[in-house]
């Protein structure tokens, strides 16, 4: 028997969220949810490009973009949270603060390799080559890009350099076995990104996306959604 699904392109920053709820959803829709992710640039990309989709989760502000645009349905748009940019370091590591500018700057001084999502694409790697550059600290031998940040995080625990430091959004850092989460960018760096999902226009299975999207916002589910690294709205 085929298995209907229902296809969702998503920001990597909710991964750890979509997938701590995808059994809830196939248990109460009878149908598969087949998701992908990444950069919410390389989402856009694909969305663009005509990829099948009947959900998507990406930033506020590109929601509203694709909205304007006619790919989104508005009158399906619902926020999930805020997530901020943190940094990381491998679990055992040393653990520093980054409560201030200056320790940020002092830690990253000391990092032997940098690892960060696609600095073109992704909304935490933008973000985090930017600082790093006003922190002088942006030198191309020592970084380390990914296509998302996902893969930036695994990539660093796999190679398992006490030395390293990854930079991305807090949501990808916290389901990423093997990674510390030292904390959020401090202020003047920090960055707090609202990400939110709809149904896309013309979505084939546009009744069980709204479903999904009920799920991932729902009120009981507020705990996991701060364990996941989201603040409400």
């Amino acid at each position: 028997m085929t298995v209907t699904e229902v296809q969702l392109l998503s920001a990597g920053a909710a991964k750890g969220l979509v997938l701590a709820l995808q059994p809830e959803f196939e248990r109460a829709s009878g149908m598969r949810l087949a998701s992908t992710f990444g950069a919410v640039g390389a989402m856009r990309e694909q969305l663009d490009g005509g990829a099948p989709c009947d959900a998507i989760v990406l930033t506020r502000s590109m929601i509203d973009a694709l909205a304007a645009a006619g790919k989104a349905d508005a009158g399906t748009v619902r926020d999930i949270g805020w997530v901020h940019t943190g940094v990381a370091v491998l679990q055992g590591a040393a653990a520093p603060t980054v409560a201030n500018a200056a320790a940020l700057r002092t830690l990253l001084q000391h990092a032997r390799a940098i690892y960060l999502p696609d600095p073109e694409r992704a909304t935490a790697g933008i973000h985090a080559l930017k600082v790093l550059r006003e922190l002088g600290q942006a030198q191309p031998e020592r970084l380390r890009p990914h296509p998302n940040g996902a893969a930036a995080m695994a990539a660093m625990a796999r190679d398992a350099d006490a030395d390293a430091v990854g930079i991305t959004q807090i949501s990808e850092i916290l389901y990423t076995p093997g990674l510390h989460l030292l904390g959020t960018l401090p202020v003047p760096y920090a960055l707090a990104t609202l990400y939110s999902a709809a149904v896309v226009k013309g979505a084939r299975r546009a009744e069980a996306a709204t479903g999904l999207l009920v799920l991932l916002t729902a009120p009981a589910q507020a705990q996991l959604r701060q364990r996941s690294g989201f603040e409400p709205h």
